[in-house]
């Protein structure tokens, strides 16, 4: 990856080997498919106005420990706020974070990424990237979330736990480590530019 660089006329821009840019898609997309599962029937009555204000969702917590990382609890210790605060503000969260990591997609597709499997002999053309102000938030946010459940997934909580977790002797274990830390360069990169 060529690091993202502020352009002279706005925003920045970089570029991405299509092997990367299929995985930063395959995350985002695996994030979306993740929180639109969530975002399913609801499982506490509806109120009305809620659906029509494009509030509302559940007000019981989610059971996977990614879901419940990317759409925590507002209040600690009073259940019966958390869910209330959940019910009226889960979709639209949800909503939001699936924009994001769509717009994250969609940049990706603009600067050329093709789902053509590509050959031994060719890795494909790069992917080169050109993100307005609008954009450079929506990929920050898609980051964070794709890293906040890479992180949940490898047990990552602070810099020891990932320091162990590249250490570790399990090669899909280090692969993910590797991604992990990989995507942080990428979200680096990104706020050096806008700096």
């Amino acid at each position: 990856m060529k690091p993202f660089k502020r352009r002279r006329r706005g925003g920045v821009t970089a570029t991405l080997t299509s092997t990367e840019a299929h995985l930063l898609a395959n995350l985002a997309g695996q994030v979306v498919e993740l929180l639109r599962d969530r975002n399913g029937a609801a499982e506490s009555d509806a109120d009305p106005l809620a659906v029509q204000l494009g509030m509302g969702g559940s007000a019981i917590p989610p059971d996977d420990p990614v879901l419940a990382r990317l759409l925590p609890d507002a209040y600690r210790g009073s259940d019966d706020d958390s869910g209330e605060f959940r019910r009226l503000t889960e979709r639209s969260l949800t909503s939001t974070k699936v924009h994001h990591a769509e717009t994250l997609i969609g940049s990706l597709i603009d600067g050329g990424l093709t789902f053509e499997v590509p050959t031994a002999d060719d890795e494909g053309d790069d992917v080169e990237v050109e993100l307005g102000a609008d954009a450079v938030q929506s990929w920050l946010k898609s980051l964070t979330d794709i890293r906040l459940s890479l992180a949940v997934r490898l047990g990552i909580e602070n810099e020891e736990d990932a320091m162990l977790v590249g250490e570790s002797g399990d090669e899909a274990i280090v692969a993910m480590a590797e991604i992990y830390d990989w995507l942080g360069y990428v979200q680096e990169t990104l706020i050096a530019a806008l700096d």
